[in-house]
């Protein structure tokens, strides 16, 4: 299985699609702001993700790596609220959102609290051994 195909990956690369979107109607000022902060955290998201399987040979490299996921996850529902807090998205697509990244969150979180169901076959082999 590639990266792209864990379920987590998936719904973290949408969620970074939809706020991309989202963020183009943010207002000029706040390019290098809040524009730049949920895009940059949200697309760390999946890709904190898809280095973490990566290294998933490395059970503390994985966790390690999950938890960056997990930090940048949170980081982004902090600039959801804000960008609610501005006017910037209605209670709507703020709810949206932050449904959206609490699930992210519980899958992340099932990475960390289970990085042995994430380990290749042939490590968990070597790891018997």
């Amino acid at each position: 299985m590639l990266f792209k195909e864990l379920t987590v990956y998936k719904k973290a690369f949408s969620l970074a699609m939809e706020l991309f979107e989202i963020s183009k109607n943010f207002p000029s000022e706040e390019k290098y702001g809040l524009t730049s902060q949920i895009r940059r955290s949200s697309r760390s998201v999946y890709s904190c993700i898809a280095e973490a399987y990566r290294k998933r040979m490395f059970e503390a490299h994985f966790v390690s790596k999950s938890t960056d996921a997990d930090m940048e996850n949170s980081e982004t529902s902090v600039w959801i609220d804000t960008a609610f807090a501005c006017n910037y998205i209605n209670a709507e697509t703020k709810n949206k959102l932050s449904n959206q990244v609490e699930e992210i969150g519980r899958m992340v979180n099932h990475m960390i609290e289970n990085p042995e169901k994430y380990l290749r076959k042939e490590d968990k082999i070597i790891a018997q051994q």
